[in-house]
C-alpha cells in the first residue's frame, strides 16, 4: 500500500503521543546528549491547536500511522500544548510566512518519505489560503530533511525551556521554485 495522509482529528492524539515521544528519544540520538533529548520534550509536541485549524495531518502506511505535522497560520513557531509563550494572532499571508508545525516520524518509517509528504500537503494548503513562504523552527536531527525540501537557515538558537538548552534551526523557504 502507498503512504497516504489526511487530516488529523482529536480521537487520532492517543495514538500521535507515544508517536511523538518514539520520534523524540529515537531520531534525536547522535545530534543530542541525553540532557538535551530529556529537555527537548519540554518545547516539542502536539499542538491541538492545529487540529482544530484543520492544518494538521497525519501520515499512515499499510494501516498504521507513519508520522505527523502540519503548518499554521498563527504566529506560534514552534511548540507543543504544554510549551510556553504561545501566540494564536492570525498571521497575514501578503508579508507572513505560514509555519510548518510539529512534524514526527515514527522511527520505524524515518527516512520513508513521511516528511515530504507533509511537508507537501502544508505547502499547498498554505499556497491555496495565499501564503508564499513557509517558515519551520528545526531540531538538528530534522534539518537535512529540510534543506533537501529547500528550507534554508535562517537564525540558530537555543531554548532553554526544558533545563538543558537544546540547538534549533530556523529555517525558511519560498514556495516557488523547487518541489518538495
Amino acid at each position: 500500500m502507498p503512504l497516504t495522509s489526511r487530516l488529523a482529528r482529536r480521537e487520532d492524539v492517543p495514538t500521535l503521543l507515544p508517536l511523538v515521544e518514539a520520534a523524540i528519544a529515537e531520531l534525536q540520538q547522535g545530534f543530542l546528549d541525553d540532557a538535551q533529548i530529556r529537555s527537548s520534550r519540554s518545547i516539542m509536541g502536539i499542538d491541538t491547536q492545529l487540529i482544530d485549524d484543520g492544518t494538521y495531518f497525519v501520515a499512515e502506511l499499510d494501516g498504521r500511522v507513519a508520522g505527523c505535522g502540519g503548518w499554521s497560520r498563527r504566529a506560534t513557531l514552534y511548540g507543543g500544548d504544554h510549551s510556553a509563550g504561545r501566540d494564536p494572532a492570525l498571521l497575514d499571508p501578503a508579508r507572513d510566512p505560514a509555519k510548518v508545525r510539529a512534524m514526527y516520524t515514527h522511527p520505524a518509517f524515518a527516512r520513508g518519505g513521511v516528511g515530504r509528504l507533509i511537508l507537501s500537503r502544508c505547502a499547498e494548503a498554505a499556497a491555496a489560503e495565499g501564503f508564499t513562504t513557509l517558515e519551520l523552527m528545526s531540531t538538528l536531527a530534522g534539518r537535512p530533511l529540510y534543506e533537501a525540501a529547500g528550507f534554508v537557515p535562517v537564525e540558530h538558537v537555543e531554548d532553554p525551556a526544558g533545563g538543558t538548552p537544546v540547538r534549533l534551526i530556523r529555517m525558511r523557504r519560498s514556495m516557488s521554485g523547487t518541489s518538495f
